[in-house]
C-alpha cells in the first residue's frame, strides 16, 4: 500500500511530539483524506495495525487485575478457615477493590488527562505487579493484614484500569471500529473475573491439613504474581501513547485543542451538569454494582443451596462472564454497525431485569444444570451491558474526555456495589438467598426506567459527520480571540468590525451550527474551552 498522507490544517502542533511510528506499509491498514462540500479538504485520518496489539495488551493487563479481585471470594468459605476470620472480612478482600475507586479516581483521571495513556499504562502494572508480590508474602494463618495489604495495592492498580477502555477505543480506533474496541478492552477484565471463578477452586481445594492448604495457596499467589511481572515487562517494552497519525475525525478535533485551554475541574462540572449523562450514571452503578454484589456472594449463594460445590460455584461465575464476553461483543459489533446507543442500551437493561428475576426463583429448585443455564442468560446480559454504558457515556458527553466519563461511571458502579454487596450479604444470612436477589432485582427495575428517561444527543457522531462535510479549521486560541477583541475596542469610533484589517481577525472558517449541536450556545469543541482548574 503506498503511503498517500497528506498534510492538513486540522492537523495540531502537539501530534508531532508524539511518538513516531513508521509510515510504511506495514503499519498501517488504511489512509483517509475526505472532501467536503465546500471544496476543502478533511484532515487526514489513519489506522495503524499496531492498534490491536496496543487493546490486547490492555486486555491482558486488566485480566491479570481482575482475577486478583474475585480470587478470594470465590472460595470464600477456604479462606476462612486459614486465615480464621469472619465471612465479613473476606468479604472485604473484594470491596476494597470498590472502596479504593471512589476517592482516587478523581486524581488518577487527572493524571490520564496530562500525562496520557502511557504513563497510566505504566502505573496500573506497576502496582499491579506490586500487589502480588505482596500476598505471595502473606500465607500464614496470622498474615491476614498483609494479604489485605496486597490486595489494597491491586485495588489501586484498578482505578488506573476500569475508565481505560472508551479512552483507548478513541485514541486508537477508527469511528466504526470504536465499540468494538471498547468491547475488547472490556472483555479483558470480564475474561479475568470469569478465570477468578474458575481457577481458584481447582489450585486450592478444601482441605483440612494447614501446611497443605498454606502450599496450594502460595501456587496461586506465585502463577498471579509471574504473570503480572511478564505483563508489566511487555508493557514497558511495547505500549505506546498513540498513533502518530489520529484515526478519526473526532479524534482530530479533540487534538486541536490546545492541552493549556483544558480544565479538568471545568469539565468535571460540565458532565455532573450534564442531566441525560448523569441518569445514565446512576443506571449505570445500579447494573454494575449488582453484578459487583453478585459475583462477590456467588459461593455463599451457591453452598446454601448445594453444599460442597465449591468447584461448581466457581464455573457458575465462568458462565455468567463467558456469556458475558460473548454480549459484550455482540453489543459492540451492533453499536459500531447502527448507532442504535439508547435502543440497545434500554433492550439490554430490561432483559438484565428479567434475568435476575429467573436466576433468583430457579436457584433453589436443586438442579445445578437449571443454575448454570439462568446464570448464562444473566451475564449475557448484565455484563454485556458493560461497554454499552462506556460507549454511550462518550456519545453524550463529546468533546470531554472519555477517561473522565468513565471514571465517573466506575465511581457509581464501586458506590452501589459495596451498598449492593453488604445489604444483600445482611439480607442472604437473615432471611436467604430468594430475598437478597429480589431485593437486588428492584434496584435494576429502578435503573430501567431511568435508562429510559436519557435523552440521546450523539455528540461524537454528529462531529464525525460534520468533519465529512466541511473543512477541519485550524484551532484558535484563546489569545488571538483576545488579541481581535482589543483591536475592536481600540478602533476609530464609529467604525464596526467589518472596518478593521482582515489580516488581524481570527482566520477559520464559519460552521453552521444546528440546534442539535450546541449546548448553551457552544459548539462540541467550544466547550471545552469555558475556564482552566
Amino acid at each position: 500500500m503506498v503511503d498517500n498522507t497528506r498534510a492538513s490544517p486540522g492537523r495540531s502542533a502537539q501530534d508531532s511530539n508524539g511518538p513516531r511510528l513508521g509510515a510504511n506499509a506495514s503499519d498501517q491498514t488504511g489512509s483517509s483524506s475526505i472532501p467536503n462540500g465546500n471544496g476543502g479538504s478533511a484532515a487526514t485520518t489513519r489506522l495503524y495495525n499496531k492498534r490491536w496489539a496496543i487493546v490486547l495488551l490492555f486486555s491482558s493487563y486488566s485480566l491479570n487485575n481482575a482475577y486478583q479481585w474475585i480470587q478470594y471470594g470465590i472460595i470464600s468459605n477456604i479462606i476462612m478457615k486459614f486465615y480464621r476470620v469472619e465471612a465479613f472480612a473476606v468479604d472485604w478482600l473484594s470491596m476494597i477493590f470498590m472502596l479504593t475507586y471512589i476517592p482516587f479516581i478523581f486524581p488518577v483521571t487527572w493524571l490520564l488527562e496530562k500525562k496520557g495513556l502511557r504513563v497510566t499504562a505504566l502505573m496500573a502494572n506497576a502496582l499491579n505487579c506490586a500487589g502480588t508480590w505482596i500476598k505471595v508474602a502473606s500465607v500464614s494463618p496470622d498474615l491476614f493484614g498483609v494479604t489485605m495489604l496486597g490486595q489494597f495495592v491491586s485495588s489501586l492498580s484498578q482505578v488506573f484500569i476500569l475508565g481505560m477502555p472508551s479512552r483507548l477505543a478513541s485514541v486508537w480506533f477508527g469511528a466504526d471500529e470504536v465499540s468494538t474496541a471498547c468491547s475488547i478492552g472490556v472483555f479483558g477484565n470480564q475474561m479475568g473475573i470469569g478465570i477468578g471463578f474458575l481457577v481458584p477452586p481447582i489450585l486450592v481445594p478444601n482441605v483440612d491439613d494447614m501446611n497443605e492448604l498454606a502450599y496450594h495457596i502460595r501456587i496461586m499467589f506465585y502463577i498471579s504474581a509471574g504473570m503480572a511481572t511478564l505483563i508489566f515487562i511487555l508493557v514497558v517494552t511495547v505500549f505506546q501513547e498513540k498513533p502518530e497519525i489520529p484515526p478519526s475525525q473526532a479524534q482530530v478535533q479533540a487534538r486541536n485543542i490546545p492541552r493549556d485551554e483544558y480544565s479538568y475541574k471545568a469539565s468535571i462540572l460540565r458532565l455532573l451538569r450534564n442531566k441525560p449523562f448523569m441518569l445514565l450514571m446512576l443506571s449505570y452503578g445500579l447494573n454494575v454494582g449488582c453484578f459487583y454484589a453478585v459475583s462477590t456472594l456467588l459461593n455463599r449463594m451457591i453452598i446454601e443451596h448445594y453444599p460442597g460445590e465449591e468447584v461448581n460455584a466457581g464455573r457458575i461465575g465462568l458462565t455468567i462472564v463467558i456469556a458475558g464476553m460473548l454480549g459484550s461483543l455482540i453489543c459492540g459489533v451492533w453499536l459500531d454497525k447502527t448507532k442504535f446507543y439508547k435502543q440497545t442500551t434500554l433492550v439490554v437493561y430490561l432483559l438484565s431485569l428479567i434475568g435476575m428475576l429467573v436466576y433468583a426463583f430457579t436457584l433453589s429448585l436443586g438442579h445445578l444444570w437449571v443454575v448454570f443455564v439462568t446464570a448464562g442468560v444473566l451475564g449475557f446480559f448484565m455484563t454485556g451491558y458493560l461497554p454499552l454504558g462506556f460507549e454511550y457515556a462518550v456519545e453524550l458527553t463529546y468533546p470531554e474526555s472519555e477517561g473522565t466519563s468513565s471514571g465517573l461511571l466506575n465511581c457509581s458502579a464501586q458506590i452501589f456495589g459495596i451498598i449492593f454487596t453488604i445489604s444483600q450479604g445482611k439480607i442472604i444470612d437473615q432471611w436467604g438467598t430468594l430475598a437478597g436477589n429480589i431485593f437486588l432485582s428492584i434496584f435494576l427495575l429502578i435503573g430501567t426506567i431511568m435508562t429510559g428517561f436519557i435523552r440521546s444527543d450523539l455528540r461524537r457522531q454528529k462531529a464525525n459527520l460534520q468533519s465529512q462535510v466541511q473543512p477541519v479549521n485550524p484551532p484558535v486560541s484563546l489569545s488571538s480571540v483576545q488579541d481581535y477583541g482589543a483591536t475592536a475596542r481600540t478602533a476609530a469610533p464609529g467604525s464596526s468590525s467589518h472596518d478593521i484589517n482582515p489580516s488581524l481577525k481570527p482566520k477559520h472558517t464559519p460552521v453552521k451550527k444546528t440546534a442539535a449541536d450546541v449546548e448553551e450556545g457552544k459548539s462540541p469543541p467550544e466547550i471545552l474551552k469555558e475556564g482552566k482548574l
